[in-house]
Order: structure tokens, then sequence, then C-alpha cells
């Protein structure tokens, strides 16, 4: 039970420090707040603010990492590597998953997109999970194919992704942008898992 409740405070702890810098950021630019300033404002030492977030950047980048890789790696014997991740993306577009911070999640990307530094941190981050995913892949067995299909998995991801924040952006209901991309899931996967013949059918 304690150990429980270490857990949770650590999680409180966590979030406080990244609302709070989220929240200057978007205030001040990403480049005019210093880290002193965000520990100072989040009420804890400089240190611990490290232990949470190696790095400035890791302050808003940390919330937009995915890790493919490790969801191939842990999949349950016998799952393909495409199952274990479909289910993945499923669940969380499932209602009920968890709750979505619709205003936390547009002062995220407004906090990105203003920031070069930022931008190209998104990049290199998408890069090394690629290259983490593919090597995972690999170990399961798709040999040369994995890099290839690392590179797709990914865009399909970030496809999905971008028309869930639009959908959001544009005023679509929380609820009705989580269905919609519920079904995009699923077409993306059988895309995937099948190629363009899984749609023919449909298209016809």
């Amino acid at each position: 039970m304690m150990a429980g409740l270490r857990e949770r405070k650590k999680e409180e702890t966590r979030r406080r420090i990244s609302e709070v810098a989220l929240r200057l950021f978007d205030e001040r630019g990403y480049d005019a707040v210093t880290v002193n300033e965000v520990a100072e404002a989040a009420g804890v030492a400089k240190v611990t603010l490290f232990n949470y977030f190696p790095s400035k950047d890791c302050l808003v980048l940390d919330a937009v990492k995915d890790d493919t890789a490790a969801i191939v790696a842990g999949r349950a014997e016998g799952q393909s590597p495409l199952g274990a991740l479909r289910a993945h993306y499923r669940g969380m577009a499932e209602p009920g998953a968890g709750e979505v911070d619709v205003e936390g999640l547009f002062t995220r990307i407004r906090v990105i997109s203003s920031s070069p530094a930022l931008l190209a941190g998104v990049h290199q981050t998408n890069m090394a999970q690629r290259h983490e995913l593919a090597a995972a892949l690999a170990e399961a067995g798709t040999g040369r194919a994995a890099a290839l299909l690392a590179a797709q998995i990914t865009a399909a991801i970030t496809t999905l992704q971008e028309s869930f924040f639009h959908r959001l952006s544009t005023g679509v209901p929380l609820e009705e942008a989580g269905r919609l991309l519920g079904e995009e899931v699923e077409l993306a996967f059988d895309l995937l898992e099948h190629g363009f013949s899984s749609i023919e059918g449909d298209e016809s």
C-alpha cells in the first residue's frame, strides 16, 4: 500500500511539473523560460525536476513518445507484432480508455509548433523510435523487411494522430473523434497487414 501511495505521489509531482512548464512555455515562449523558473513555479527543487525530466525539452516531449518497440517486444506469446500494435491502439481509442485533456493537448501542440528546437526534437524522437521499432521487428523475425515495415507503421500512426488532433481542433466532440479514431485504427492495420487488397471491395 505504501509503495502504491509513493507511486501516486510521484505521478502527481510529475504531472504538476509538466503542467506548470507547459503553461509557462505557452505564456512566454519555450526559449524565454528557464528550468529554474519551472522548478520554482512548480514548488520543487531543480534537482527534483531533473529526476523526473532529464532535460528541458523532456518537459514537453516526454508526453509525445510512444514506445512501439516495447509493445512489439512485450507482446503475448503467439501474438504477431502487428496484432500487438493493433490491440494497443485499439485500446487507446476505446471509450473510457483514459481521459484526454484536450486543452492540455492543444497547449502542447502550440508550444511545440512555436519552437524550432522542439520541432527538431520531435523529429529526432520519431526517428529514434522508428529505428528502435525496426530492431524489435527484426528480433521478432521480419528480417530484411523490418526497416520498411517500421517506416510504414510509424507513418500510419502519425496519420492517425494527426487526424484525431485535427478533428478536435475543428470542434468535433471528443467521443465522436474517438469513435472515428477507432475505425481508422482498424483500417490502418488492415492495410498494414493485407495491403490495398483489403479495402478494394469496400471501394467498389
